[in-house]
């Protein structure tokens, strides 16, 4: 066995065996042992290639893969970003150009025909449209493209410089496969600026168009990106282009299953259990909460890859998949719009239809990014249930919300929101009120006066629930609507809020309608809270709480 010899920090040598090493004792020293149980993750690989020839971790999905190109040829998915669509085209890009050596070990290695096929493979991620322009990065990645075939491509623009591609590698015996990853790209990266926008667009719609007629060459295709544009040839001319995004048999493509989860990354989870302090069932549990729950109307619920992967490799629960892309658009349209209760939302099947740059729909924008997924459907109905997938993404997105309707620096609302939850969680509702308070003052008073009553219930919605408190906005009685309930572990607070009136008549509506009455038998505590706020002033005038029970007694 061959060593190294290091010096140790106090001094004295330790060795290092290859590929073992051990270290000698000492003062702040340790013995390690085999690094052959060490798990390398594939944060942010997306090459297939790359991600077996180095030993990083591949959850194998080749059976869905052989099941796509053994029953269709012509395909687009939708998946939100981080989540597996680029490994996934590069998978298919190895497979098709016959590479089985890379496959060893894999479920298709012995079942698919090893034929290789020309491949032509896009991804608007990386062609540097932003620099030169989008025509010009498609042209130029099109000669690349064809000079990686020995082809020297003569024609000019998208349209025949796209079609002479495939035309000539079609000539070598075996047809093409075209896999085009991210198409949407051009129009996302410029959805704040709709005359740009708009121009991509119609240069993408150019360069797709040719897919119509090369049928004669085409072996397979394969089309993904986050969001379903229509007018950009894809959904109106490529009408055998098959939807995947909703289909079953797609439902799993992408994503770890709970059952993928625990068979691949078994030794991770039970060291992070380990450095968590739980047994494995409670961390997995804990590991649900955080990052499960992606569906795409099927029963399976999916977790995200690359939370996954930096929450096994860094051991540190946190919100990792918005780290990689805060959505400002997204932040700004549901500002604008007063959308802040984003669970138990229904939606008719036509959300999920393509739509254009001129109609944006809020709700469907947030599905397709990820921000909401599936949590249910009625088939009688044929009506959605769209909500949060999990914690990470409600959590964040909630304090992003609250950042935006209060004008302050995201950063800034989570201090005050934890005082907030130890406050109603302690009883301590003088504290509350002066919370309240804090919570308005930086909202700048003209802002306030356009949107009063629709400021003061979006605020505070989204300050209970942004702390992991179950809140209710809104809940109907059989005798009207409630303005908020708020659960702790031990009292449940029953809210009315006015707008320049008194405290009683809060409590007065408390009363009269009998909203707090189906929680006296929750073995919980129930506070009747009355709370008149001041439009001119955007502070508390007056507040008053009393036990629910008392109140009833009162009227």
């Amino acid at each position: 066995m061959m060593y190294n010899a290091r010096p140790s920090l106090n001094g004295r040598a330790f060795c290092l065996p290859i590929p073992q090493f051990c270290a000698t004792q000492g003062p702040g020293m340790r013995f390690f042992t085999n690094f052959s149980h060490m798990k390398k993750y594939p944060i942010g690989i997306q090459d297939f290639e790359v991600l077996r020839q180095d030993g990083y971790i591949y959850v194998d999905k080749t059976a869905h893969i052989y099941e796509l190109i053994s029953t269709g040829k012509y395909y687009f998915l939708s998946r939100p970003r981080r989540f597996g669509k680029s490994l996934l085209l590069t998978t298919l890009k190895y497979l098709y150009l016959g590479k089985k050596e890379l496959f060893e070990g894999l479920w298709i290695a012995g079942r698919h025909h090893w034929v290789p096929h020309p491949v032509i493979h896009i991804s608007f991620s990386s062609i540097g449209y932003k620099d030169i322009g989008l025509k010009a990065a498609i042209e130029q990645e099109l000669k690349r493209q064809g000079k990686a075939y020995g082809l020297d491509l003569k024609q000019e623009g998208v349209a025949l410089g796209f079609r002479e591609l495939i035309e000539q590698l079609g000539k070598s015996g075996q047809k093409v496969v075209v896999l085009i990853d991210e198409y949407d790209k051009p129009l996302i990266d410029y959805i704040h600026d709709p005359s740009q926008a708009a121009l991509h667009r119609e240069i993408l719609k150019t360069f797709y168009s040719v897919l119509k007629d090369a049928d004669p060459h085409l072996e397979f295709l394969l089309i993904t990106g986050v969001s379903k544009f229509s007018k950009v040839s894809l959904f109106s001319d490529l009408n055998n282009l098959e939807d995947l995004t909703l289909a079953p048999a797609a439902a799993t493509l992408a994503g770890y299953t709970q059952a993928e989860l625990e068979h691949s990354f078994e030794d991770s989870l039970h060291a992070l259990a380990r450095a968590e302090g739980l047994s494995l069932e409670a961390l997995l549990e804990k590991v649900r909460e955080w990052y499960n729950g992606y569906s795409w109307h099927g029963e399976q619920r999916l977790y995200n890859p690359f939370s996954v992967l930096t929450l096994l490799k860094h051991r540190r629960f946190g919100n990792y998949w918005w780290e990689t892309g805060t959505p400002t658009f997204l932040i700004r349209l549901l500002r604008e719009g007063f959308h802040y209760q984003l669970d138990e939302l229904e939606a008719g099947p036509p959300m999920f239809e393509a739509f254009t740059l001129d109609n944006l729909n809020w709700l469907a924008l947030l599905f397709q990014t990820g921000y909401l997924t599936i949590k249910g459907y009625d088939a009688a109905t044929r009506l959605y249930t769209l909500g949060y997938p999990n914690l990470e993404v409600k959590d964040t997105m909630q304090q992003h919300l609250l950042a935006a309707y209060r004008g302050v620096p995201a950063t800034e609302s989570l201090p005050l929101l934890v005082k907030i939850k130890k406050a109603l969680e302690g009883g301590n509702l003088p504290g509350f009120i002066g919370l309240v308070d804090a919570l308005f003052a930086s909202i700048p008073h003209q802002i306030f006066l356009q949107k009063q009553e629709a400021f003061f219930h979006a605020i505070l919605h989204l300050s209970f629930s942004g702390v992991g408190m179950m809140v209710q906005s809104e809940v109907s009685s059989s005798r009207g609507r409630v303005d908020t309930v708020v659960h702790t572990r031990d009292r449940i607070y029953v809210m009315e809020f006015k707008l320049d009136d008194t405290a009683d008549a809060a409590l007065a509506q408390i009363r009269e309608k009998r909203y707090g009455s189906r929680y006296l038998h929750s073995g919980k505590e129930v506070i009747a809270l009355g709370v008149s706020f001041s439009s001119q002033t955007k502070t508390v005038k007056e507040w008053r709480a009393i036990p629910y029970a008392d109140l009833l007694v009162e009227g």
